[in-house]
C-alpha cells in the first residue's frame, strides 16, 4: 500500500500539470470522508478478528482459528484491503491529481494476486467446506 501511494505521489510530483482545482473545503471533505471510511473499514474487522481469538496477521493466513463471517465481513470478504484502497483514493484526492488514482488500481491487483488469492487457498485448506459456503456467499470486494 505505501509503495502505490509514493507512487501515486510521484505521479503528480513529476506531472504536476495534471493538478485539479478544487474548493479546499469541498477537497478536504472528500479526503476526511475516504480516509475516516478506509480507517473504520480497516480497523473494525481486526477488532472482529481479536474478539474472536484469531490471527489478524496477513502473512499467516494458515494460523487463523476462527472464520469471521460477522459485522463488515457479511458484505466484504477483504473489507481490511478495502479500506487500504479508500485510503489510497483519499491520497490521490489530497494530491488533487488525476493520475495519481492508478495506485487504487495497482494496489488491489497486487493484494489480490499475492496476497488475498493465496489466503484464499489457506482459508480453504483449514476450514474447508465452510469457507467454500462463506466464499459463494460473500463476494472478494463488495
Amino acid at each position: 500500500m505505501a509503495l502505490c501511494g509514493a507512487f501515486a505521489w510521484g505521479i503528480a510530483y513529476a506531472w504536476p500539470a495534471g493538478l485539479i482545482a478544487l474548493p479546499s473545503s469541498l477537497r478536504l471533505a472528500l479526503v476526511a470522508s475516504l480516509a475516516v471510511l478506509g480507517l473504520l473499514l480497516n480497523l473494525r474487522p481486526k477488532l472482529a478478528f481479536g474478539r474472536a481469538g484469531t490471527t489478524v496477521n496477513p502473512l499467516r493466513p494458515a494460523s487463523s482459528c476462527v472464520l469471521v463471517t460477522a459485522g463488515l465481513h457479511r458484505v466484504s470478504r477483504n473489507p481490511m484491503y478495502l479500506g487500504h484502497a479508500l485510503l489510497l483514493a483519499a491520497w490521490a484526492c489530497w494530491l488533487r491529481h488525476p493520475a495519481a488514482l492508478v495506485g487504487v488500481p495497482l494496489y488491489l491487483v497486487y493484494v489480490t494476486r499475492y496476497q488475498i488469492l493465496p489466503e484464499e487457498r489457506a482459508l480453504s485448506a483449514t476450514f474447508g467446506a465452510a469457507y467454500d459456503a462463506y466464499r459463494a456467499r460473500v463476494r472478494r470486494w463488495l
